[in-house]
């Protein structure tokens, strides 16, 4: 298959190129950061973002939405939404 934008150079705001499902932990950090995040399962998710010290939890995200946030860490105290995914 030919991909016309393969040799284009990445940006935090280009399209993502890669995903990974997120096993939401209270340590671990995401294999990759994320450019953003897909929230498959309505409710709240608490991260860690890539330049913060701290963590804030979004609240009532709806199920199909995508949250534009490059997050190192998705938190499992705070975070009851579900089937998330990273993507990078």
């Amino acid at each position: 298959m030919a991909d016309e934008f393969a040799f284009t150079s990445d940006s935090p705001d280009a399209p993502a190129r890669n995903a990974s499902v997120v096993t939401p932990h209270d340590t671990n950090a995401l294999a990759n950061v994320s450019k953003a995040l897909y929230i498959g399962g309505a409710g709240n998710i608490a991260v860690r973002l890539v330049d913060d010290a701290s963590d804030v939890t979004f609240a009532g995200l709806s199920a199909g939405s995508i949250l534009p946030v490059r997050a190192s860490h998705v938190r499992l105290t705070g975070t009851t939404a579900t089937s998330i995914v990273a993507l990078f």
